[in-house]
């Protein structure tokens, strides 16, 4: 019963929904579109008003992307396998799927201005859109400081992201959708200019191609991992996929494959208490041996002794 009462608070407090909880695993959220009666999917709300829910279950994850910013109060931030240092003046990137913790504890306060992707591709039409950004890219770092100029300019914007909602209509979407735009392109401009540095790979085109391969590989990675498949599915060469893939992140197809899987794995295995075996069913291994070896060969240690060494 306390659990129930948990997750309606929840909904209708911060506007995103409890999807599963394993006690074994983590409980993922998506968005809660009929929270102003009409669907909406962006909502800018406080963590002051997030947190107090989470006491319980502080690890989860999100099927839709949330920009964190700090305003109040210091404390570590987990995304994925990364740990950051966080204070007053930070923001905090995350992507559907990643798995997030934070101290609730000592950040005080802050805003989350959270979006479905489809609530911008409806309108632009332009499924790279996101993908570009820098700081929703795979391999960026999820933090950075705004400060200055940027600052000014982009906190009063999820002022007006708020004022907005309050008096929502239908008819507004194009005015919330202009707004959070101009916010994604501003904190681009920022991140690009002050915040940490891409690696040089990422800084070269994101490719059409590299872009619907990435989109498929999301989608497909727990059951196809061979690059032929993803070829054939793109009307590509193997040896063509694996080039646009070199140039972009520096690695083959097929490594870049694996890294996704790994990225899984080591969620499983930091995040929750999931036997071996289990997590190797999760992650469509035939046998949880050839989960154990495919591990060892990537990551240099086996599952076990990786889980163990964590924090």
């Amino acid at each position: 019963m306390r659990l129930f009462y948990w997750i309606e608070a929840l909904i209708k407090c911060v506007g995103f929904f409890f999807i599963s909880c394993n006690m074994k695993s983590f409980p993922q959220y998506t968005f809660f579109r009929s929270k102003y009666g009409e669907e909406l999917l962006i909502d800018v709300v406080e963590l002051k008003d997030i947190k107090k829910y989470l006491f319980d279950i502080q690890v989860h994850s999100l099927t839709y992307y949330d920009i964190t910013f700090i305003t109040e109060g210091s404390g570590f931030f987990h995304i994925d396998d990364r740990k950051y240092e966080i204070c007053p003046g930070d923001i905090i990137f995350s992507v559907p799927g990643e798995v997030r913790c934070w101290d609730i504890y000592s950040i005080q306060n802050g805003y989350a201005l959270i979006f479905e992707e489809e609530f911008l591709l409806s309108f632009f039409k332009d499924p790279a859109f996101i993908r570009r950004l820098s700081y929703f890219r795979p391999e960026a770092e999820r933090k950075m400081t705004l400060a200055g100029k940027a600052r000014t300019e982009i906190l009063p914007l999820l002022g007006t992201i708020r004022q907005e909602i309050e008096i929502y209509q239908p008819q507004h979407e194009h005015i919330l959708r202009a707004v959070l735009y101009e916010v994604l392109m501003r904190i681009d401009r920022a991140y690009k200019q002050y915040g940490p540095p891409l690696p040089l790979h990422a800084e070269k085109a994101f490719s059409r191609h590299m872009n619907r391969f990435a989109s498929l590989l999301d989608k497909e990675w727990s059951s196809h991992r061979d690059v032929a498949y993803y070829a054939d599915k793109l009307c590509l060469t193997t040896g063509y996929l694996n080039e646009i893939v070199n140039q972009v992140y520096g690695v083959s197809a097929k490594k870049y494959i694996r890294q996704r899987v790994m990225q899984e794995a080591k969620k499983l295995l930091k995040y929750t208490s999931l036997p071996i075996v289990e997590i190797s069913e999760r992650l469509n291994f035939n046998t949880d041996s050839y989960f154990i070896r495919y591990f060892r060969e990537y990551e240099g240690v086996t599952p076990l002794k990786y889980r163990n060494q964590k924090e």
